[in-house]
């Protein structure tokens, strides 16, 4: 299928947790997990007008794209944003809160952030109906992932996010306020109101996705309606300090957290003292065990979820298990006092390891039925079209079943899914997508979150998508909302995570969190003939900003004047503010990865889909659709340089533009490829390789300015023999060479994150180092410091890091006043001209800062940050 035919994929190309409180989890270690790179398989979703009209247009992802497993792609995104976080071995817990102590305590700066992304963001929005943007294909206004939802019958609606804190909405969904933004992780893993109408607050999402964050502990809110989460309010001690927290359950007096360490408990009524570990399969791998530096650790005592007998407490069902599999995987319940194994008399629910994988579990208000889903390893590592056993029911109202299956992918592919077209089954992605809740006033009222939305209301006899992928494929869509031939109504983004049920205004309400926001509508809501619902409402609404970027562009507004600002997102595309705007737009799907934009035209834009999929427009991908009938009117083309097809980028690939000269460009697989068309490039034929890293090496940061290129690659790049370097030449491709770092350490052996070339010097150059020190990173040559110097073009360096906080350090930028400014997974840091200490910039909440860019002027900072949108600050404030 050609590029031209599909529209981005929103199947979200992440797994693995990475990090914030800690990064524990070793990239590539996982046992039974897939590693091949296939590069990012999109939907092929277009109708066939779109074939006949422009299919003669080029591919831009790679020929191995149909044959590749989603899952081998999920695994290969997350191995990659982990990597950079924990090579070149497993960090130790408390890294990140460490980090974030010692950020808190520098000097600050004057001057404050600016919020930059604080409007709707839609990613339907007609003027950018590119061939290229998921533009007309229902979700609507957007933000960022949600993993964790909770509502109550007074209105109030908490909505907790991958990694921009927890949200709270006092009119049934909209006008946020955020209320966790003084705790030292704002990643979300579970929130749950208990029968006093407290809210809990479990950090660290359990996704096991790419961009996943560890957490800080459990949380209480004694009174959520009007309270803030703080330090203060953290139950226990920190025994669950760097873990996630996929589920909280209650029963018997207890609060139950199901998390990445094991099972957990903790007394409802005495909020202090220590939490008890009430079952961990692998104890010698946890934190203080005789294997807890083992590369396997942190896949070893994964729980799920914890289902309780409402007539009988003492009755408990843990469900444990990483998604890939592994011999501890199953079902344990305990039996003469001992947690022990189900092997028997569990009905259809599978017991063995290889049919048990990520498991939610839901009960009825009145204690008739229990229900879950269930993910398979087996059917992850072998299946390509679903990885999901099956949804199951227990009519006992006991989670020791017995356990009847009624429902599994074929049935709800059939129930008016939008993934059949695309050569998927619904739970492709089970063991990252998953929620499942009961209507409190009739169990048999179910719904279930996968990629899509279902709901049945008979008890699994008949189910509807009532939250389809997407519109794209429906006999009822087309690209021209005046020519749909039915009703296209309004859907949820894909990829589903969270569930709440609530009351507003005397109705009940169900709530969805996935990778785009929160969505409402009507508990018993209206369908269509083919079961799609006709009353969702997004209440992304512009005042809760979790928008998770990787890149940032700034261009003067060839149309409007000011600038025109744009950035690549997870699961999100690439948003575009330009300056006259009140809503931004979105001009690509998909993800988004790297971004240029010409400093001199904002409209001049090239955007990076993932693996070096590059895409330019010289319009700002303007378009109304009309394409579909007329090739001519296409106004983004697909230029990726040949490493894309072959596999041999990153997911999150560099691209970067010459800083004296904006036409010549550099991206980095195992090749170096410079481009001297600008923005003006049609064609992926238009790169040339100017140096071949080596087999095995990919380039993990480029940069240039007046022709000289710094490239910075690993090869091997996960924790099983790390390896890095620098290579050093020029654009026309001469003079090229690798750097011999010295072995004593001066540049650890660590992921290279980024360049700062002086604008004056090319020569001058700064680098920013990912990961922790050799303090924390069980690693060989982790060695110490994140941001070093050279003054002889890369030949020899020097630590200045100083007073830098120990942490994960992404990006740099030279100021004009010869400052140094840093992006770090916890805020940005600055160093005055002349100066050795560091101070923090501003007050972000603890969020990941993955670029830094300057405006044209170089007055001001651009900030993306992964959880909390774009963030501006004004160099002059910097000191």
């Amino acid at each position: 299928m050609s590029a031209s035919t599909r529209k981005r994929r929103w199947l979200t190309i992440c797994a693995i947790t990475a990090s914030a409180a800690l990064v524990a989890i070793p990239a590539g270690a996982a046992p039974g997990g897939d590693s091949s790179p296939f590069g990012a398989r999109t939907l092929a979703q277009l109708a066939a007008e779109r074939e006949q009209s422009v299919g003669a247009m080029s591919p831009s992802l790679s020929a191995e794209d149909d044959d590749g497993n989603e899952a081998d792609e999920i695994a290969e995104g997350a191995a990659q944003y982990a990597e950079a976080r924990t090579a070149p071995g497993v960090v130790a817990p408390g890294a990140y809160g460490t980090a974030w102590a010692s950020l808190t305590n520098l000097p600050g700066t004057g001057g404050s952030w600016r919020h930059l992304t604080d409007r709707p963001y839609n990613s339907d929005d007609p003027r950018y109906r590119d061939y290229a943007s998921n533009s007309s294909g229902g979700a609507g206004y957007v933000t960022g992932r949600m993993a964790a939802m909770a509502a109550d019958d007074d209105g109030y609606v908490y909505a907790g996010s991958a990694g921009g804190g927890v949200w709270r909405s006092r009119t049934g969904g909209g006008q946020w306020q955020p209320i966790s933004d003084r705790l030292s992780s704002q990643s979300t893993g579970a929130l749950a109101l208990d029968g006093a109408g407290r809210l809990w607050l479990g950090t660290g999402e359990a996704t096991t996705n790419a961009d996943a964050y560890l957490g800080s502990g459990v949380y209480l809110l004694s009174d959520p309606h009007h309270g803030t989460f703080s330090a203060r309010t953290r139950v226990g001690g920190d025994e669950l300090e760097s873990t996630t927290v996929h589920q909280l359950r209650f029963g018997g007096g207890k609060v139950w957290a199901a998390t990445s360490a094991g099972v957990w408990s903790h007394s409802t009524r005495r909020l202090s003292g220590a939490w008890k570990l009430e079952f961990a399969p692998n104890p010698d791998y946890l934190p203080g065990g005789s294997k807890a530096g083992d590369e396997s650790a942190a896949y070893k005592n994964i729980a799920n979820d914890i289902a309780i007998d409402p007539k009988d407490p003492s009755k408990v069902v843990l469900a444990i298990g990483w998604r890939s599999g592994d011999d501890y995987n199953g079902f344990y319940t305990k039996v003469d006092g001992a947690w022990t194994r189900i092997t028997s008399g569990f009905g259809d629910l599978p017991t063995d390891a290889d049919g048990v994988g990520n498991v939610t579990f839901a009960r009825s208000a009145d204690g008739s039925r229990y229900y879950a889903i269930d993910q398979s390893p087996e059917q992850l590592n072998t299946n390509p079209d679903s990885a999901l056993e099956g949804i199951f029911v227990s009519k006992s109202g006991s989670p020791t079943g017995p356990w009847t299956k009624f429902a599994d992918y074929k049935g709800l592919a059939a129930s008016g899914s939008a993934l059949t077209d695309s050569g998927y089954m619904p739970g492709v992605q089970a063991w990252y997508n998953q929620f499942l809740t009961v209507d409190p006033s009739d169990p048999e009222h179910v719904y279930a979150g996968l990629e899509e939305v279902f709901e049945t209301k008979d008890g699994g006899s008949n189910w509807s998508a009532v939250g389809p992928y997407w519109n794209f494929g429906f006999p009822c869509w087309s690209i021209d909302p005046a020519k749909q031939t039915g009703d296209c109504n309004q859907t949820t983004h894909p990829d589903q995570h969270g569930v709440a049920i609530g009351r507003h205004h005397g109705k009940t309400w169900v709530y969805v969190g996935n990778d785009g926001g929160v969505y409402k509508r009507p508990l018993t809501g209206s369908q269509d003939a083919s079961g799609h619902a006709t009353d969702w409402t997004s209440l992304n609404d512009g005042t809760m900003d979790t928008l998770q970027y990787y890149s940032v562009g700034v261009g003067k507004d060839p149309t409007y004047g000011g600038l025109s600002v744009t950035g690549g997102l997870q699961d999100n595309g690439q948003s575009i503010l330009r300056s006259n705007d009140k809503v931004m737009g979105s001009n690509f799907g998909g993800d988004g990865g790297d971004t240029l934009t010409d400093p001199a035209n904002g409209c001049n834009i090239a955007e990076e889909y993932v693996y070096l999929a590059v895409q330019v427009t010289q319009n700002c991908a303007v378009n109304d659709g009309s394409w579909i009938t007329d090739p001519s009117k296409i106004t983004s083309y697909d230029v990726a340089p040949a490493d894309n097809a072959t596999g041999e980028a990153r997911f999150i690939a560099p691209l970067a533009a010459d800083l004296k000269d904006s036409s010549t460009w550099i991206a980095g697989g195992r090749h170096v490829w410079v481009q001297t068309h600008g923005y003006a490039i049609r064609s992926g034929d238009q790169w040339k390789s100017v140096y071949d890293l080596g087999a095995g090496r990919t380039a993990t940061a480029v940069a240039s300015s007046g022709g000289k290129v710094y490239a910075a690659w690993c090869g091997p790049c996960n924790n099983q023999g790390f390896a890095r370097g620098i290579s050093v030449g020029n654009a026309d491709g001469t003079g090229w060479h690798d750097i011999t770092l010295p072995v004593d350490g001066t540049v650890p052996n660590r992921y290279l994150s980024g360049f700062a070339i002086d604008p004056k010097n090319a020569d001058h150059v700064y680098l920013a180092v990912n990961g922790f020190s050799r303090h924390w990173t069980e690693g060989p040559g982790a060695g110490v410091g994140h941001v070093f110097e050279s003054t002889d073009g890369g030949t020899t360096w020097k630590d200045i890091s100083a007073d830098l906080p120990d942490v994960p350090t992404n990006s740099a930028v030279v100021t004009p006043n010869g400052g140094l400014a840093v992006a770090t997974d916890l805020g940005v840091v600055y160093r005055a001209p002349g100066r050795t200490k560091w101070q923090r910039v501003g007050s972000l909440p603890a969020v990941a800062v993955l670029q830094l860019k300057l405006s044209p002027d170089g007055s001001t900072l651009y900030a993306a940050t992964h959880g909390r949108g774009i963030h501006t600050f004004k160099v002059r404030d910097c000191g």
